[in-house]
């Protein structure tokens, strides 16, 4: 019986101790971890009986919640851990496992759902049964992060496979798949998403950066094999979204704002997970691309962290500077809203790949974004450079491992005595909530194990990255001629949760008056909203912002809005909302 089901009284005594050390814990929860993904994988996993070859269940919990399907997202992070360990020689044994997925992944690209077809936005489909049929019921759909994540997986493998001499599977078998994935994602990412918690729709950081990761791998990808057609428009695409990328930052609050809609804070483990999952160990602390070791990162980790001291009561008596369990965001209350166990472990990856690339690079670097992350452990540390050689640098690394180390064992305290890791553990008294052997739990348990080790696997090319000087939100789908100008709207309007502000107009690059593909402010400065949009020069536009709430539209009133942009250069109008 699960400790999730006894008392709170016997769950302590079933727990592992937080006093364990980091690498006995490992030592345990490794094999159980890896044997916990490998069961809910196909027809041939002990827990995913009914599952088609190749696909992933996201849990066999059936009932309250019920996560018996297979999402793109989840099994795309859990295939790219999988494929990890494979090319690195670690499990040489997941070949065939490797190719199942992808088999799998083929059949469900092709399978029409309520986002679409293959060719009209069913790629943005979110979830699919397990016996690879469409999933019909109302869900926040699209998600498109789930077709760059399934790309990167897939890229990291025919990496291998040409590396290994096996370049014909990657153009016959592979290429097919990814290059609908990266079409999809360069077509698609300055649309409206929801985000990877499935509850607000509007740009998710998490979607952009692995959209922009996925560009940047198929690139490199399609130069190796020839598929050169492709490369201008994934460079132009990947260029936008790594504009559009520094938009997210809260230059206020010293933190990633996590969504450009949605009502909430926006400390979010949204920013955390995509710390991680974009890490690039040939980028050094590249602040562009929000690596683990960047000011950016960093900063906004601590502010992450902290939103949860207060609020658990697992967490109270924690010192100020000593790891907590941390959950997805603090107004959460989905299940009683409660920690991750996934979420806890980022925390602790993000700090062990920046520990990483400091010992890489030999210094770290302390800026005043930065600073008080720093401060944590050192208060009397200032900024700059302080040099592998320095005392400095080994108190700060030392105090920094001490910390990752410490978000390792707040789960370890909570995992049950049979290593299973549920979705959620109580925040009141630690107990596993929601679903049972979450196979996103398990995988990221394997990934900050590898962290912890100073495991890294293969840069994607953040090195050395500008931001354009010009930034479009148009995707490749985007049409248009000429000379343009960069013109930036901002508008003061106040929403409540959930709703968001969008801009339409009279000219196609502001969707000809439409509601259903009006862009898409960000509310990063709240209560202003922005865009910066590309238009034609010398040329009368006549606009309007509107509200969209639970499907709703409220235009702001009359008369219409009207500019002449100049003929070159930019222009930045503000507005208030009326």
């Amino acid at each position: 019986m699960r400790c999730a089901l006894i008392s709170a009284v016997l769950y302590v005594c079933c727990a592992l101790a937080q006093s364990g050390s980091v690498s006995s814990y490992i030592s345990t929860e490794s094999p159980i971890a890896k044997a916990g993904v490998l069961a809910n994988i196909g027809s041939s996993g002990s827990k995913s009986s009914g599952a088609m070859s190749g696909i992933v269940i996201a849990s066999p919990s059936s009932t309250n919640p019920d996560y018996l399907y297979t999402w793109t997202r989840d099994s795309s992070l859990v295939f790219k851990a999988l494929i990890d360990q494979f090319t690195t020689g670690e499990d040489t044994s997941l070949r065939g496992l490797i190719d199942e997925f992808i088999s799998a992944e083929a059949i469900l690209q092709q399978v029409s759902n309520p986002s679409g077809t293959v060719s009209t936005g069913g790629l943005g489909e979110p979830k699919f049964n397990i016996d690879e049929t469409a999933f019909t019921g109302a869900w926040g759909r699209p998600q498109r992060d789930g077709p760059a994540l399934r790309a990167t997986a897939m890229i990291t493998y025919a990496n291998w496979l040409i590396a290994n001499d096996n370049t014909t599977f990657v153009t016959d078998t592979l290429w097919p798949i990814i290059e609908l994935d990266l079409n999809y994602v360069a077509g698609n990412w300055n649309q409206t998403t929801f985000d990877l918690w499935e509850e607000v729709d509007s740009s998710s950081f998490f979607t952009t950066a692995v959209q922009h990761r996925s560009l940047r791998d198929g690139i490199a990808l399609a130069n190796a094999i020839g598929q050169t057609s492709v490369v201008s428009n994934f460079e132009t695409q990947a260029a936008n979204l790594l504009c559009f990328l520094q938009s997210y930052w809260n230059p206020s609050g010293n933190f990633i704002t996590a969504n450009t809609g949605g009502g909430r804070s926006g400390k979010d483990a949204n920013t955390v997970l995509t710390s991680i999952h974009t890490f690039d160990p040939a980028a050094g602390c590249d602040t562009i691309t929000f690596q683990p070791c960047s000011d950016k990162a960093l900063a906004n980790l601590k502010v992450y962290v902290d939103s949860f001291r207060s609020i658990y009561t697992i967490n109270s008596g924690i010192a100020s500077n000593a790891a907590v369990a941390t959950g997805r965001y603090p107004e959460d209350t989905y299940q009683g809203g409660n920690p991750w166990y996934l979420a806890t472990f980022a925390v602790a990856e993000q700090l062990y790949d920046s520990l990483i690339v400091w010992d890489q690079v030999g210094e770290l670097n302390v800026t005043s974004t930065s600073l008080a992350f720093f401060q944590q452990f050192l208060s009397s540390v200032t900024t700059g450079t302080y040099a592998s050689t320095t005392s400095t640098f080994s108190t700060l690394t030392s105090a920094i491992r001490t910390f990752a180390d410490g978000f390792v064992l707040e789960n370890a305290k909570y995992t049950p005595s049979d290593g299973g890791l549920a979705e959620q553990y109580s925040r009141n008294n630690g107990t596993p909530v929601s679903a049972v052997d979450l196979t996103w739990s398990y995988a990221s348990a394997l990934t900050v194990f590898a962290a912890e080790g100073g495991k890294t696997f293969a840069s994607w090319g953040a090195a050395g990255l500008q931001v354009p000087s010009t930034c479009s939100t148009g995707g490749s789908g985007s049409s248009g001629s000429g000379n343009t100008v960069s013109v930036t709207f901002n508008v003061d309007a106040t929403t409540v949760w959930g709703e968001n502000i969008y801009l339409t107009g009279s000219v196609s690059e502001l969707q000809d008056w439409s509601t259903s593909t009006a862009l898409l402010l960000s509310s990063a400065d709240y209560p202003t909203w922005s865009i910066t949009v590309d238009l034609p020069a010398s040329t009368q536009v006549q606009y309007k912002y509107i509200r969209i709430f639970n499907g709703q539209v409220t235009w702001e009133s009359d008369p219409n809005n009207e500019i002449t942009t100049p003929a070159s250069g930019s222009f930045i109008e503000n507005d208030t909302w009326r």
